[in-house]
């Protein structure tokens, strides 16, 4: 049960101060990757961009948010997995500008509705609120006739896979993305 006073709601647009430094949590690695830069925070333009855009893999069209009486404190983004493509062109034409040589792999693909990242405010974790978001994530994903919800945890994050599992993720098999290798996990879902 949420506390009074708090939400999860599609994002909006005007959002984007809040979830573009949220994104760089749940990027970790990536975040400095696309930045080109050690520090990850100077991804926060970039993320914001995007957020702010429509039809690209970090839109606020794909977001969902958790409010409190502080503010948008968490997020989670996905789409359709056959979407990956066409929802991460606008990302890669920007990122190839610096970097033309960039060709990540696919960390998901059709048959599932995966979840990019999820991420809650260093201040407001451990307070269920991920959970929250990927549960809301999930009900999203049935209601829209998805059967399955995948997403991919680093390996060196033994807790994030524990969190999944908890919430009945399975792995069903292991992806290597940008230099790390992964866990592909997927949790059925009954559609509605």
């Amino acid at each position: 049960m949420m506390e009074l006073n708090t939400k999860i709601r599609a994002a909006v647009p005007e959002d984007a101060n809040a979830v573009a430094p949220l994104l760089i949590l749940a990027m970790g690695h990536i975040a400095g990757i696309f930045a080109r830069s050690e520090n990850h925070s100077d991804a926060i333009p970039f993320f914001r961009h995007f957020f702010e855009t429509n039809q690209n893999q970090y839109s606020y069209e794909n977001t969902l948010v958790f409010e409190d009486e502080n503010g948008v404190i968490g997020a989670v983004t996905g789409y359709d997995g056959a979407l990956l493509h066409q929802l991460r062109k606008p990302v890669l034409d920007l990122i190839r500008e610096t970097q033309p040589d960039f060709n990540p792999s696919d960390e998901t693909g059709p048959g599932e509705y995966y979840i990019d990242c999820v991420n809650v405010h260093p201040a407001h974790q451990g307070k269920g609120i991920g959970k929250k978001l990927i549960k809301a994530f999930c009900e999203k994903a049935a209601s829209l006739g998805y059967q399955r919800v995948g997403l991919i945890v680093d390996q060196v994050n033994p807790a994030a896979k524990r969190l999944y599992e908890n919430l009945g993720f399975k792995i069903v098999g292991e992806k290597n993305f940008l230099g790390h290798q992964y866990h592909h996990m997927v949790l059925e879902v009954a559609s509605k």
